[in-house]
């Protein structure tokens, strides 16, 4: 499908688990509950939706919300059950704060088990009649969070990770295909092997390859610090169509580090806080844009989305935020 001119409204991926589905995890239901997250952005006017990444939710382990579990259990080469002297080892670590125990304990070279990403992609992008975003977790922020007994270091198990993914990302069919990232604002310092790795993956990708970032979003507070500007040699060094950023809730003055973005990158505007149930009305939207027009130059801004994922939200402060995203674009645009 052709995605429409113009600013372009997005979501970044997640959506609020239903309520009803706890009661029945089927693969019917999980359609079921996809379809009615397609629906809602549909019916808004969302121009680039997405799944909602329900089928990627553990009502067991709520703390990532299926970024990391669901893509290294179906793994080889990861045990799923650390010992308790891994798991008190794993909490000592700094920048770990936000999960209890490890996903998974490196032990042998791994490989694809059993994960399917273009099987997931293709059963979701069946419900949707507009162009189709599928999200995934990138190497990096996987790397991070593993505990490794196999590669001589981090950037090489990141290295084995990011083929890994490639080679499912070679198969997936989706208008845009979005690696998420939220690990490396916290550690700038690790951008070259984050970047090099993450390029492996982006260039599988057949769609538009776009990249998330932002500083995390665990029990509805961040859990990294630094600021952009520490990653903007990591942005430009990305083989990517276009950013999805955290912006909403940063400093106002840290906006003005994107003038420095790659021309051949779109930016990807973050105008609503996922981390208040205020929902944004379609003015301060509009003025978000006009705001990022006049620090980053008219014209820069190609798609506006909320800052992170809505899974910790309200579904209905997360249904009004959506119609909110639709009306201040088209508000700025004179729609």
């Amino acid at each position: 499908m052709t995605i429409s001119n113009g600013i372009r409204t997005t979501v970044v991926g997640s959506y609020p688990f239903p309520s009803w589905l706890l009661h029945s995890t089927s693969d019917e239901a999980v359609v079921d509950a996809t379809r009615s997250v397609v629906a809602v952005q549909e019916n808004a006017g969302i121009d680039l939706v997405a799944d909602g990444e329900l089928y990627r939710f553990d009502p067991d382990h709520p703390e990532t919300n299926g970024m990391i579990e669901y893509f290294t259990r179906p793994m080889s080469g990861i045990r799923n059950t650390p010992t308790f002297d891994e798991i008190i080892a794993y909490r000592s670590q700094s920048g770990m704060d936000y999960r209890t125990r490890p996903p998974g304990v490196v032990e042998s070279a791994i490989g694809h088990g059993t994960l399917d990403l273009p099987g997931a992609c293709a059963r979701a992008r069946e419900l949707a009649t507009k162009p189709f975003k599928f999200t995934f977790t990138g190497p990096h922020m996987i790397a991070k969070t593993l505990v490794n007994r196999h590669y001589e270091d981090t950037p090489a198990l990141a290295q084995a990770i990011a083929e890994i993914l490639a080679e499912q990302a070679a198969h997936i069919v989706a208008d845009v295909v979005q690696v998420d990232e939220a690990n490396l604002p916290g550690s700038p310092e690790e951008w070259r092997w984050a970047a090099e790795t993450l390029n492996l993956v982006l260039d599988a990708i057949g769609g538009k390859p776009a990249v998330h970032l932002c500083f995390g979003n665990y029990g509805g507070q961040r859990v990294q610090d630094g600021s952009w500007k520490d990653l903007m040699d990591y942005l430009n060094a990305l083989h990517v169509d276009h950013i999805v950023m955290e912006t909403r809730r940063r400093p106002e003055d840290e906006l003005e580090v994107f003038r420095d973005l790659d021309t051949t990158i779109g930016m990807g505007l973050g105008v609503v806080d996922i981390k208040s149930t205020v929902i944004e009305t379609a003015d301060e939207i509009a003025r978000a844009i006009e705001r990022a027009d006049r620090v980053i130059g008219p014209g820069r801004v190609r798609y506006i989305h909320p800052d992170c994922g809505f899974w910790l939200l309200p579904r209905s402060v997360v249904d009004g935020k959506i119609r909110a995203l639709v009306a201040g674009r088209d508000l700025y645009e004179g729609r």
